[in-house]
C-alpha cells in the first residue's frame, strides 16, 4: 500500500491511496470459489458451476465488493500510518489505475488545542436571593395557572379571554379558509400575529370590527412576509379569569400537606431557592466556559459544525413533522445555528484537552451528590436515585454534567472572579 497525504487548508487533508492488483485478487478467487459452490445456474448442478462461468457473470460485481472493502479498511491502516485523526467522515474518489487501484480520501483533521492563557480568566459571578415580593410574583403565577374564567359584560381588556368569529384575507385571496368560528384567544398570549390582539381592545360582545394588519417582514410563510391582511372579527363573548383563593385545597394541589397558607409559602420559597442557586451555579459555569471560548483561539473543523448543526435541527425538524409543514416553510436561518454548533464543539474539544492535561478523573461522590440534589424535588427522592444508578446511559449524563463542573471549578480556581449582586428574575432569565 502506498500512501501520500497532501494539506489542502488548515484542517483539511487530501490522502492518496493506491494498492495492488494482487490485493485484489488475494480475496477474488476464494469469493468466485464460494459463490460457485452456491449458485444455481440453468444447465449446472448445484456446486458444480466452473470457476470460469461464475467469474464471467458475477467477476464485476465482486471486484467491487472487494474493493469497497479495501477502501474501507486501507483508509483506516493508512490514517494510523500517518498518525491522522480525522473529524467527520471522508469524501472519497477514485481513480483510474490498470495496476490495482487508488483512490482519493478528503477530510479534515482535529486541530492541536492550546489552553495556555486560562490562568487569566475573568469572570463575573452573579449574587441573589429570593425576596419576599418574588414569592408573591410566584404566588400569583401559581394562581394564574389554576384560573377559570367567567363571563362579563364588559368591553375587552387586557388578559380577557375573547371568543371571535374572524376573516382573514391577502390581496383578495383568503388565508383563513372562509371563517373561523368560536377561536378564543387570551389577549396577552401572543397567540395571533402582532397587533390583532390590540384591535379587539374596547370591543364586546356582538361588536363587529374590520382593519388592516401588516404582516412581519421575517414571518415563516413566504406568500404573507410583508403582505397586508383585511381581517373581519365578529366578538362572540368576553370572559374576564378569576383567581382561586389560596386555601387549603389550593395549597394540597401543589404538594403542601399541612395545608396551611404558612407551609406553602415556606414551600414555595424553599423551590425558588433551590431552583435559583442551581441557576446560579449553572451562570456561574456558562460564564466560565464563555470565557476560556472567547480565550482559546480554536479553529473547527466544517464536517462537525454541519453534524451539530443537524443535531440542533432536530427539535424543529420534528415540530415541523408533527405539525405536517415542510422544514423549508419556518425559514430558519442557518447561521445562528453554526454560531451555536461551532461553540459547542469547540467547548468539547477545550474541556477534553483541559481534562487530559490535568489528569481529572470524575468524582463519584459529587455525581451521588448532584443525583439526590436532583431528586429532591420528587415526591420519592430515593426511587428517583434509584433510577439513575439502574441505566449506565443516565449515570453517564450526569458522570459528563459533574466533570464540567470539576473543568469549571478548576477554571474558577484560576480566574479573577468578580461578583455582581442581581435580582431573581434577572438571575432565572438569563
Amino acid at each position: 500500500m502506498q500512501v501520500s497525504v497532501e494539506q489542502t487548508s488548515e484542517l483539511g487533508r487530501k490522502m492518496t491511496i493506491t494498492l495492488p492488483e494482487s490485493a485484489v485478487q488475494a480475496q477474488m478467487t476464494p469469493r468466485l470459489q464460494k459463490i460457485a459452490k452456491e449458485a444455481r445456474i440453468d444447465g449446472f448442478r448445484r456446486g458444480k458451476v466452473p470457476t470460469t462461468v461464475v467469474a464471467k457473470m458475477y467477476g464485476a460485481q465482486v471486484r467491487e465488493e472487494i474493493v469497497s472493502d479495501l477502501i474501507q479498511s486501507s483508509y483506516f491502516d493508512a490514517l494510523k500510518e500517518q498518525g491522522l485523526n480525522p473529524a467527520g467522515y471522508p469524501h472519497i474518489d477514485g481513480l483510474n489505475n490498470t495496476d490495482g487501484f487508488s483512490y482519493i480520501a478528503n477530510f479534515e483533521v482535529y486541530p492541536v488545542v492550546s489552553v495556555d492563557g486560562i490562568d487569566s480568566l475573568a469572570v463575573t459571578q452573579q449574587i441573589a436571593t429570593v425576596q419576599e415580593s418574588d414569592i408573591d410574583d410566584m404566588i400569583t403565577k401559581l394562581r394564574d395557572q389554576r384560573k377559570t374564567w367567567a363571563v362579563v359584560d364588559a368591553v375587552v381588556e387586557e388578559k380577557n379571554r375573547v371568543t371571535i368569529d374572524f376573516l382573514g384575507n391577502v390581496e383578495g385571496e383568503s388565508i383563513t379558509n372562509d371563517k373561523v368560528s368560536d377561536y378564543a384567544v387570551e389577549l396577552g398570549e401572543n397567540q395571533m400575529i402582532p397587533g390583532f390582539e390590540e384591535n379587539l381592545i374596547g370591543l364586546k360582545a356582538g361588536d363587529t370590527k374590520n382593519f388592516s394588519i401588516t404582516f412581519p417582514e421575517d414571518y415563516p410563510n413566504e406568500k404573507l412576509a410583508g403582505k397586508v391582511a383585511d381581517f373581519e372579527v365578529e366578538v362572540k363573548l368576553v370572559e374576564a379569569g378569576v383567581l382561586p383563593e389560596i386555601d387549603e385545597e389550593f395549597v394540597k394541589a401543589y404538594g403542601t400537606t399541612s395545608g396551611t397558607v404558612e407551609g406553602f409559602r415556606t414551600d414555595v420559597k424553599e423551590n425558588m431557592e433551590r431552583e435559583l442557586a442551581n441557576k446560579l451555579k449553572a451562570n456561574l459555569k456558562n460564564a466560565a466556559l464563555t470565557a476560556v471560548y472567547e480565550k482559546v483561539e480554536l479553529t473547527v473543523p466544517n464536517a462537525l459544525i454541519d453534524e451539530e448543526v443537524e443535531e440542533l435541527l432536530k427539535p424543529y425538524k420534528e415540530m415541523a413533522k408533527k405539525n405536517k409543514v415542510d422544514l423549508s416553510a419556518l425559514q430558519l436561518p442557518r447561521e445562528p445555528f453554526e454560531i451555536e454548533a461551532k461553540k459547542r464543539i469547540a467547548l468539547g474539544l477545550i474541556i477534553g484537552e483541559i481534562i487530559h492535561q490535568n489528569e481529572l478523573k470524575v468524582d463519584e461522590d459529587k455525581v451521588r451528590a448532584r443525583i439526590e440534589d436532583m431528586a429532591k424535588s420528587y415526591e420519592n427522592p430515593v426511587q428517583v436515585v434509584e433510577w439513575y444508578y439502574k441505566d449506565e446511559n443516565r449515570l453517564k449524563d450526569v458522570r459528563q454534567m459533574t466533570m464540567e463542573e470539576q473543568v469549571t471549578e478548576l477554571l474558577l480556581s484560576k480566574a479573577t472572579v468578580t461578583t455582581e449582586n442581581v435580582d431573581f428574575n434577572t438571575v432565572m432569565n438569563a
